[in-house]
């Protein structure tokens, strides 16, 4: 399910595990979210997601974090990342 773009100078906002001086990384916001948030309702998720993004200097677009707000949702995977 879903496929996350992101430029590749803003892919340290995006990995927890990279060097980056930013403070919560969106994969560990997400992994949190996706840990304590299964099965609860797509609309209580999503405004989670907003945050994590906005807070990582993500410009994901609605349907993006819809689409990721399902995921965790449902707890399916979702792990395609394009990198340009």
């Amino acid at each position: 399910m879903g496929e996350i773009s992101i430029e590749r100078q803003h892919l340290d906002r995006l990995l927890a595990d990279s060097a980056s001086t930013y403070g919560a990384p969106y994969q560990r916001a997400f992994a949190e979210l996706a840990d304590v948030r299964r099965g609860r309702p797509v609309a209580e998720i999503l405004p989670l997601l907003r945050r994590a993004a906005d807070e990582a200097l993500l410009g994901f677009t609605d349907a993006d974090l819809r689409e990721q707000a399902e995921a965790i949702s449902t707890g399916e995977l979702y792990v395609r990342v394009t990198v340009s």
